[in-house]
């Protein structure tokens, strides 16, 4: 009964934010801050599925602009959860068909998100180029999820090349941003869903032209931050 609830909650929840973040895009459309703003909104409905969020930023990192961030994408749950640590003056990466998703799909595009085509080899590098406009030209960073798609509980898959391509051709750092692992712990029909840490590491530069090298370690840095969350909400919850 508690999920068939919160599932409705969930749907006027997304009806009624996506409507007032249109109207509130529609007044400033493609501004710099929209998407850090509407994160912050989403990012409420944690009470809804019932869990503690617990943001966490570097201080360096709060003060890098612009940079290409690159997270960890678990479920559908992260547009509720992830969201919430979204920077100021930030955009993200998405794929072409979010844009039908009715209310969503037409205010994901107003915020001033990048949409690119991936089963379309040339538009996805023109994509690529015009994030590379944006970072320069405009000092916006750019959030993108390396993994390309969602995990489902298989772990931090590995990491495709497009968010290093990026940082190279722009020259500026990348920032890793994890969250510790929701795979299995959002039960909608359980009062309490515990505690989820996102936490936003320092910048770093990439050091070679070898971006396969890279992504391999930056990939092994974030899944040692993800295993150290994880450790660090299971003491949490066990007291």
């Amino acid at each position: 009964m508690l999920a068939v609830i919160r599932i409705i909650l969930l749907g006027l929840f997304v009806i009624v934010a996506s409507l007032a973040g249109i109207v509130f895009c529609l007044i400033r459309p493609f501004h710099r801050n929209n998407v850090y703003w509407l994160g912050k909104l989403y990012s409420k409905a944690s009470y809804i599925i019932g869990v503690k969020l617990v943001f966490r930023t570097d201080e360096a990192a709060a003060q890098t602009q612009p940079a290409v961030f690159i997270a960890n994408h678990q479920n559908s749950y992260d547009i509720f959860t992830l969201c919430g640590g979204v920077l100021p003056s930030t955009v993200t990466i998405g794929k072409k068909s979010l844009k039908w998703i009715p209310f969503f799909g037409q205010l994901y595009w107003l915020a001033g998100n990048i949409l690119i085509d991936r089963e379309n080899r040339r538009k996805a590098m023109a994509a690529l180029k015009r994030s590379c406009e944006h970072i320069n030209k405009n000092k916006i960073s750019i959030w993108m999820f390396p993994e390309g798609t969602r995990s489902y509980g298989k772990g931090l898959l590995p990491f495709k090349r497009g968010a290093f391509q990026l940082a190279q051709q722009a020259n500026v750092p990348l920032i890793p941003v994890c969250m510790s692992t929701t795979h299995n712990k959002i039960n909608l029909n359980r009062w309490d869903n515990g505690t989820i840490i996102i936490e936003v590491m320092a910048p770093k530069p990439l050091e070679s032209n070898d971006l396969k090298m890279e992504a391999e370690g930056f990939h092994e840095l974030m899944l040692n931050k993800i295993n150290q969350l994880d450790a660090e909400v299971a003491q949490l919850e066990a007291k």
